[in-house]
């Protein structure tokens, strides 16, 4: 009797343990292909900057809301022959199709910045979809083309965001890699530092219509860029043609080593 309780047991731990084997493989099953769901997931990432060697690099200016200071940077722009990109919002364009006109007319190119500014990453498929083709639109009826950059408002994206624009819209998904702060309303001084110590070949760096002192600032900035030995060019020019892809950092790599800048 003594024997048969003790076998008993022993198949009742036996039991046990196979139970608790198979609930631990079923946990690591579940949790190994999550890792590999997030693995395959790939990150789209937008350009910030481009890869290259030359000495070149691209001011932007983003434009949403008031429109006191941007006569005053054509002028200076002018003075300096420089051409830089303008990311219009939809709704600005509507309320300034003039400036609009005078910014092509003089030779910048014009971005896309959405039609209402959002936050992009938050709206479907369908919603970034009619953000972009309305700025596309409003722009087009002015100037008789429509954008081929996109700079997402906040600068807030998701891979929803990036797929739209580049593989629904045909165009590039444009970023920054030196932001100059002029939102925060910071010194001339103290923002010619912050682009002089950053910079690098392929640099797209990111200013505002709007900025207090940025119009103050931009002779600076130029003669700062110029200084260290570096060609300013619009961001359509900065971009390289070809097939690319772009790395943790949103450095734009082309994949025919071959290819040229404009």
């Amino acid at each position: 009797m003594q024997f048969l309780i003790l076998t008993k047991r022993r198949l009742l731990v036996l039991f046990s343990c196979v139970l608790i084997g198979a609930l631990m493989l079923t946990v690591a099953g579940s949790t190994a292909s999550k890792v590999v769901s997030t693995i395959s997931e790939e990150r789209r990432i937008p350009i910030y900057y481009v890869d290259t060697e030359e000495k070149v690099c691209a001011l932007s200016f983003d434009a949403a809301w008031g429109n006191e200071s941007t006569d005053a940077l054509l002028d200076i722009l002018d003075e300096y022959e420089v051409k830089s990109t303008f990311f219009l919002v939809a709704s600005w364009v509507e309320n300034y199709p003039d400036s609009v006109k005078e910014i092509a007319a003089r030779g910048h190119d014009i971005g896309n910045h959405s039609a209402t500014h959002p936050h992009m990453s938050e709206l479907s498929a369908d919603g970034i979809r009619t953000e972009i083709d309305t700025c596309n639109e409003r722009v087009k009826e002015l100037i008789g083309n429509s954008p081929t950059l996109f700079r997402a408002p906040y600068g807030e994206y998701n891979n929803t965001v990036v797929e739209t624009v580049c593989d629904q819209c045909g165009m590039y998904c444009v970023q920054w890699n030196i932001d100059s702060l002029d939102w925060k309303d910071p010194t001339p001084d103290e923002m010619v530092a912050r682009i002089g110590e950053n910079l690098c070949p392929g640099s797209i760096i990111l200013l505002h219509n709007g900025a207090t002192n940025t119009p103050d600032a931009l002779p600076k900035i130029i003669e700062t860029i110029r200084d260290q030995g570096y060609r300013i060019v619009p961001i359509s020019e900065l971009l390289p043609d070809g097939d690319y892809t772009t790395d943790h950092e949103g450095k734009m790599i082309v994949a025919d080593t071959d290819t040229t800048f404009h």
